[in-house]
């Protein structure tokens, strides 16, 4: 039952983050403007808050889930390097840390 949901894509690129961070703050920002100035007009704050919540709903809705549209931009990895079971060396990073000396 549970291997249905592994075809399910969960990712996001880095430009798709972006484009789902402007959407939402886009969303919330008119809503916030739109409640607030109906809100004023028919001198009712519970409208603002609710008009928020629906902002907040509406923008939840087309950002969290990882919609196709955020994925147009993939990554490309490079491919992993295979393991020598004999090498033991040590990592580049490692060594210049061990030659620098302080003065």
């Amino acid at each position: 039952m549970l291997s249905i949901f592994d075809s399910i894509p969960t990712y996001m690129d880095y430009k798709g983050q972006k484009l789902a961070e402007q959407i939402f703050q886009g969303i919330i920002l008119v809503s916030a403007v739109i409640g607030f100035v109906y809100g004023m007009m028919i001198q009712q704050f519970g409208w603002t808050v609710y008009i928020m919540l629906a902002g907040f709903t509406v923008s939840c809705l087309l950002t969290l889930p990882p919609w196709p549209m955020y994925r147009r931009h993939p990554l490309a990895w490079q491919p992993a390097l295979p393991e020598s079971s004999g090498d033991t060396r040590e990592k580049p990073q490692e060594n210049q840390k061990k030659q620098r000396k302080h003065k």
